[in-house]
């Protein structure tokens, strides 16, 4: 496999644009202009599914391909017998999709294999679960390579290539080899682990190279910006020349600080819906006018669920008044059902559960109520908005939309309290939240009982912070932070041939 890089590179800056090839000093124009070219969106899964769009990505980049009229390219969903070349499209309100189906062999090699099996629990410092298998990254590979044809076919010198997450490191490399002419962009959505970690991946160096064939990468922290930066100095003889650009070998590319938003007035509507008032409804029938505790995650081993469960169960064990007034629903649909660990995590909080509810429940009260299925975006905003309590206690995670969900979903009058994890990435601008270490079970604990407890005005102070917040870096924000053109412009730069 040979990864290639163009010589001649254009990179935007504030007030002028620098051939990098000539050292020419030219007027500036746009990283992308929806007025000249499409945004073409890539990612694994898609929101072609109008009921699939209540999920971190799907929200986050619904809105902006809405908005530009852009084009969404992904995995059907479908698993045939052999993989197949026909493209699918689809238009939806303005955005077209394009959609392939995988073979079963790509579906449990690419996507159970590589990417969930292999970089998913890596790039989530679970060194102790990755398979670090090589013969999953053929198969990695050839789903890179084939994806890289599609878009080949369709782009245009004029689009944008925003390529999302952790399966497609691969396809600016691919793009290269093609000569595609378009500007392309990447953004991880999950955590870069630090480069002690990310060595241990084989191919962790044939990954490194590819990623600088992006012109631009988002990232959600200033820790993940401080990790891969690091990663490229250390093993890819890295130069910083600006405080969002590196120069790595004859590339330079620009890496951002761009932590994900949402749009928080939208979300408060749907909070007052219909729907969500009926699930609210019953829930609250179910309550009995006691206190509720809510955490909504997808079933997996990074968000700290058992350590959640034991946190709730040690709240029960020492603070007693909390006994018959305060109950917990975990919200938890399966994930990756089909990977040995995520069967495994839903024996133990079955487990947990059980346990926890035999020794504090009565006929009248159960303490932990747990539903391993879905809900929809209008169910869950109405289950926010009654919650007392939001855990989001992550043992790592990317951004965790859920805690800016939370918080949007509340009635500024009689506000909730968000339990944070440090490890989130939300705990970088949610500083007005409850910020806890999921290990430290009584903390946790002390942390949820505090919230229980926690006077109105308070209460009210914190949420008026948190929703500021997440009003001003909302969706549009954090568009135009990875969309903007570089902040400075160095003599390191302007030597550069």
């Amino acid at each position: 496999m040979c990864f290639t890089s163009n010589l001649s590179i254009i990179l935007a800056f504030t007030g002028v644009l620098l051939d990098i090839s000539y050292g020419n000093i030219m007027p500036e124009t746009p990283l992308f202009d929806p007025k000249k070219g499409r945004l073409i969106a890539v990612s694994n899964r898609t929101a072609v599914d109008p009921n699939a769009r209540a999920g971190g990505l799907a929200v986050a980049l619904w809105d902006t391909l809405v908005e530009t009229k852009g084009v969404w390219v992904g995995w059907s969903g479908r698993v045939k017998d052999y993989a197949g070349n026909k493209l699918q499209t689809k238009l939806d309100d303005g955005v077209e999709f394009a959609l392939c189906d995988m073979s079963k062999i790509q579906y449990e090699e690419f996507y159970l294999g590589y990417s969930n099996s292999v970089l998913w629990p890596l790039l989530h410092n679970r060194l102790d679960l990755a398979v670090l298998d090589n013969k999953f990254y053929e198969a990695y590979c050839e789903i890179n390579e084939k994806f890289a044809e599609i878009i080949s076919g369709i782009s245009g010198k004029d689009d944008f290539i925003w390529v999302h997450d952790y399966h497609f490191f691969l396809l600016a490399s691919y793009f290269r080899q093609k000569n595609l002419e378009a500007k392309t962009g990447f953004f991880l959505h999950i955590p870069f682990p630090a480069p002690e970690i990310f060595r241990a991946l084989p191919q962790h160096d044939i990954i490194g190279r590819a990623l600088c064939d992006y012109d631009v990468i988002g990232l959600q922290t200033d820790n993940d910006v401080r990790n891969f930066k690091r990663f490229l100095s250390e093993d890819h003889n890295g130069e910083v020349i600006s405080d969002e650009q590196m120069k790595v070998g004859d590339r330079i590319i620009t890496i951002r600080h761009c932590p994900i938003g949402m749009n928080a007035p939208e979300f408060s509507e749907t909070a007052n819906s219909k729907m969500a008032k009926d699930a609210a409804e019953s829930l609250n029938r179910f309550l009995g006018g006691r206190q509720l505790i809510i955490g909504v995650d997808r079933m997996d081993y990074s968000k700290g669920l058992p350590q959640r469960f034991e946190a709730v169960g040690r709240l029960f064990d020492s603070y007693p008044k909390t006994h018959g007034n305060v109950s917990f629903t975990q919200i938890a649909p399966p994930s990756r059902s089909i990977v040995d660990e995520y069967a495994h995590l839903r024996e133990t909080l079955d487990q947990l559960a059980g346990r926890i509810n035999g020794d504090y429940g009565d006929l009248d009260w159960i303490p932990i109520r747990y539903l391993a299925r879905s809900y929809s975006r209008e169910e869950i905003a109405g289950l926010y908005k009654m919650a007392d309590v939001c855990l989001v206690t992550p043992l790592q995670d990317g951004m965790n939309l859920v805690a800016k969900e939370f918080i949007a979903a509340q009635d500024p009058n009689d506000p909730g309290v968000l339990v944070l994890s440090q490890f989130a990435g939300a705990s970088e601008q949610m500083n007005d939240a409850l910020i806890v270490n999921p290990h430290d079970t009584d903390s946790v604990a002390d942390a949820i009982s505090q919230a229980l407890k926690m006077p109105i005005d308070e209460r009210k102070t914190r949420w008026a912070a948190l929703y500021k917040n997440i009003c001003e870096e909302d969706i549009v924000w954090w568009r135009k932070r990875f969309f903007a053109p570089v902040k400075t412009i160095t003599s390191e730069i302007a030597a550069t041939k």
